[in-house]
């Protein structure tokens, strides 16, 4: 019997080959007599056509997918799981031209994201940095220097309210902040029943003692913080970026906190990664940084991997899985083909033409 056949990217392996981050849900793929998976053997920046083949999927936390990804010799593919939620490194419009679903896994960051930035904030209102500092130094006649200040009363201000932007405003309740959101394709009655003030960006940018930027990266957001958005926030204010890097523009940002123009920030993401070791921004002492792993707990990565287990498990039946990141993608002809063979394959008989 033809099995529905995965393939993980290496960045799930170590050097050693094993699983680098621990349990991602294999175990369910194992139970299952329709399909197969194997681990790709060599890491590469840009999924090639030679690498996916033999392939029906291929899950994937790293690497790009571009056109030239589904060059000739790649038509067996039908999806792409992305172990995680972003997926500015896979053009969409080349999946959805080659017939491919390109799927998510949203609800998997919702809490390890929300709680990133939260951490952030706890560590810049704290002034935490300056503490582990004195204390190192053996300094404790200084620590009545040092004071930090509490959540409660501040105002919150969120851009983008999606998963994570209102993960975290359920994370700030007991804190008794104040919430505002920018988020243009929010809707009324969820801002409400989540006790948030929908803003525009300026009023926001004004008024929030935290500015959390928790939105993807889409036209629209690229270059959404510049030195305009930067000088209408409070001196007195942090810029939280759990989002891009490419959301902020790294040199009015950098001019910003060396200039004490706003008070400090936090962020795990940037304009270009890895962050250059001599990137002025590691000079400076009010901001907090994070090699794009704030979020990267064994927790998320088992949530992650699991869906997209699952979801790997539908397609083998030839059936739709959830968090299709292309929806146009399921009526194109092409891909019901590809849902019709795997559902001959379990079944045994041929595809329908109507499939």
């Amino acid at each position: 019997m033809t099995k529905f056949s995965v393939g993980f990217t290496r960045d799930f392996l170590n050097e050693a080959g094993q699983l680098a981050y621990g349990d991602i849900g294999l175990g369910l793929l194992d139970q299952s007599p329709l399909l197969t998976y194997r681990f790709l053997e060599h890491y590469t920046e840009l999924v090639t056509p030679d690498e996916i083949a033999d392939l029906d999927a291929i899950v994937l936390i790293y690497p790009y997918v571009k056109p030239e990804t589904f060059a000739r010799g790649a038509e067996r593919l039908a999806f792409v799981g992305r172990c995680g939620v972003g997926y500015d490194r896979i053009d969409v419009e080349a999946c959805t031209a080659a017939d491919v679903a390109l799927l998510n896994a949203p609800q998997a960051m919702r809490l390890p994201t929300a709680s990133a930035s939260l951490t952030l904030m706890l560590v810049l209102s704290k002034r935490l940095m300056e503490l582990d500092r004195l204390t190192r130094q053996g300094r404790w006649d200084l620590r009545g220097e040092v004071q930090g200040f509490e959540l409660h009363g501040r105002t919150l201000g969120i851009i983008g309210l999606g998963h994570t932007g209102s993960g975290l405003v359920e994370l700030v309740a007991p804190f008794g902040m104040r919430a505002l959101a920018y988020s243009p394709h929010a809707e009324l009655e969820q801002a409400r029943r989540l006790g948030v003030e929908l803003v525009s960006l300026e009023a926001l940018l004004r008024e929030s003692d935290f500015v959390c930027l928790q939105c993807r990266l889409t036209d629209e957001t690229r270059g959404l913080i510049g030195a305009r958005e930067l000088a209408l926030m409070k001196p007195t204010a942090y810029l939280i970026n759990m989002a891009r890097g490419p959301v902020v523009d790294h040199a009015a940002l950098v001019a910003a906190l060396a200039e004490r123009r706003i008070a400090g920030a936090g962020l795990d993401v940037f304009y270009a990664e890895p962050l250059p070791a001599d990137d002025p921004i590691t000079r400076l002492d009010n901001v907090v940084l994070s090699p794009h792993w704030l979020t990267g707990t064994r927790d998320a990565f088992l949530y992650a991997g699991r869906t997209n287990c699952a979801a790997m498990l539908r397609a083998a039946q030839g059936e739709l899985p959830e968090n299709i990141v292309n929806p146009h993608v399921v009526k194109r002809p092409g891909f019901q083909a590809k849902l019709a063979r795997y559902r001959s394959w379990g079944t045994g008989e041929p595809p329908t033409h109507q499939d």
